[in-house]
């Protein structure tokens, strides 16, 4: 088998979530190969030295790329609608051109089972598979349909297998960026709008009981499957627990089931990667 294609996108605030995020993908893929490829705006060298040193420890190869200035130069930004929200949608452009699939993960994400048959689907001629956040409230969804004019779920942007050949035919920054222009003062979640609107329509629908778990809806999740989504449930079938909000793990107050599960995971990192301190990680 060969290796899964992963990519993450952060500024270096994130990079202690992103060790956690790794830990976890090490203990519960065991035996997998993992190339992780980094998006970023300019993290110095020393800052990602931790990340460095983790990836050699795991056997991950890691691939940072400096995302050029030039290639943003037309695109509409803010202090609310920074450039870093187009990396995503844009990496095909950006990526090895013999890749022609990659997995994006937000960084605020636990791996607790293995990624591999997400790895292996079918996309067809789908753009992307992506989960929508259903089981809260479908009021959401209807709201999210009337705002940005779709008849789709409202997908998720915080996991996306992507379909690297089908976007670098489909996808161009133009687009986009004449997008935001038209809509910037409807768009509430921007990278989530843009995917929604311009790409809802060639997304594979994932469960995301099993591949985009909002940590923060357990109740919801249970009630919704008659009591069988329970904690055995999720911890033996649910490979992605997502710290979707504004409340995150790392940080003090959190008060959602999966929390210290979290904090599991990176008091794990922070005794094998000293690097990773206990400070660091609790940083916002």
């Amino acid at each position: 088998m060969g290796p899964i294609s992963l990519l993450v996108s952060l500024d270096q605030a994130y990079l202690p979530q992103l060790q956690v995020l790794l830990t976890s993908l090490y203990l519960n893929n065991p035996g997998e190969r993992f190339d992780l490829y980094l998006l970023h705006s300019g993290i110095p060298a020393q800052a990602l030295a931790p990340v460095t040193q983790q990836c050699l420890w795991l056997q991950y190869r890691l691939y940072p790329i400096l995302m050029e200035e030039q290639l943003f130069a037309d695109a509409p930004t803010t202090k609310q609608y920074p450039r870093e929200m187009y990396y995503r949608l844009l990496a095909g452009t950006v990526l090895p051109r013999q890749l022609n699939r990659i997995l994006y993960l937000d960084p605020d994400i636990l791996v607790i089972n293995p990624l591999r048959p997400l790895w292996e689907l079918d996309l067809g001629t789908h753009l992307f598979a992506a989960a929508a956040h259903t089981g809260k409230t479908e009021l959401a969804n209807s709201v999210n349909r009337i705002r940005l004019g779709t008849h789709h779920d409202y997908y998720n942007s915080g996991v996306l297998l992507m379909n690297l050949e089908e976007c670098r035919r489909s996808i161009s920054a133009e687009q986009i960026f004449r997008y935001v222009a038209e809509h910037e003062k409807e768009m509430l979640l921007p990278d989530q709008d843009i995917l929604n609107a311009l790409y809802g329509k060639r997304i594979l629908p994932l469960d995301d009981v099993l591949w985009n778990y909002d940590a923060r809806n357990y109740n919801t999740y249970r009630l919704a499957s008659a009591g069988q989504h329970d904690l055995n449930w999720v911890l033996q079938h649910t490979a992605i627990l997502h710290f979707c909000g504004r409340a995150k793990p790392w940080k003090p107050g959190y008060f959602y089931r999966f929390g210290v599960l979290y904090l599991h995971y990176a008091q794990i990192t922070t005794r094998h990667f000293p690097t990773a301190s206990s400070a660091s990680v609790s940083r916002p």
